[in-house]
């Protein structure tokens, strides 16, 4: 009994360098799959080449929390990825041999785990909620990202592809506009449209003002 333990907990063991090099491997593939979704999207050339420079000035821990925003932001990336391959392709880039590669796909808890792990690092989605009435947002850990203080709230998806945050689209006193999710509510564009529309390309924001339209920077 005492062997099948200390077998299980040999087999459950994860190496630090290991981990690291699967994460670096792992971040490797979902940059990847970001400039195929870039690719064969609206996304021109130069705007996923734009993309992936930045990525590249980035540590891995940051890259990864670079490309959980990206996602979060533009979520069809991730429609009907299959996280086994990007899992599986990691390994096969760590591993130095068949025989060890076969060995790391087939231990299921060792797998498990790194599927868990990919998933926490990169599955990270905000969400609106209610709260006497007004709408907020807050994180994927549950912190304020705008406080319930408004009417109406819009998150934006659209294809940003430089890292940057996008402003919220928001209403106040009967008016449209634009804040940051920044926890203060930082005012991009003031309450004093009548409606304001998401664009798929930049200026990303059109706003109508007494029966005028005009697109906001």
């Amino acid at each position: 009994m005492q062997d099948k333990e200390q077998q299980q907990a040999i087999d459950n063991y994860v190496d630090p360098i290991e981990q690291s090099e699967m994460d670096k491997f792992v971040c490797m593939e979902m940059g990847r799959q970001i400039h195929r979704y870039i690719k064969a999207m609206r996304g021109s050339v130069s705007m996923m080449y734009r993309f992936e420079e930045q990525l590249k000035t980035l540590t891995i821990p940051e890259r990864e929390t670079a490309i959980a925003r990206y996602i979060d932001l533009n979520r069809k990336v991730v429609s009907g990825l299959d996280f086994r391959m990007i899992v599986a392709r990691a390994m096969a880039n760590y591993c130095d041999s068949f025989d060890y590669l076969e060995a790391m796909l087939h231990n299921e808890a060792k797998f498990e785990g790194y599927m868990k792990r990919v998933y926490s690092k990169y599955i990270q989605f905000h969400e609106v909620f209610e709260h006497d009435g007004k709408f907020g947002m807050r994180d994927y850990k549950g912190n304020i990202l705008v406080h319930p203080l408004f009417d109406f709230l819009r998150t934006c998806y659209v294809y940003v592809d430089d890292l940057r945050t996008m402003p919220v689209i928001a209403q106040r006193d009967g008016k449209m506009g634009l804040i940051l999710p920044d926890g203060k509510e930082t005012e991009v564009a003031p309450f004093v449209y009548d409606d304001i529309s998401l664009r798929d390309e930049p200026p990303y924001f059109e706003a109508t003002q007494d029966g005028n339209t005009l697109l906001l920077q």
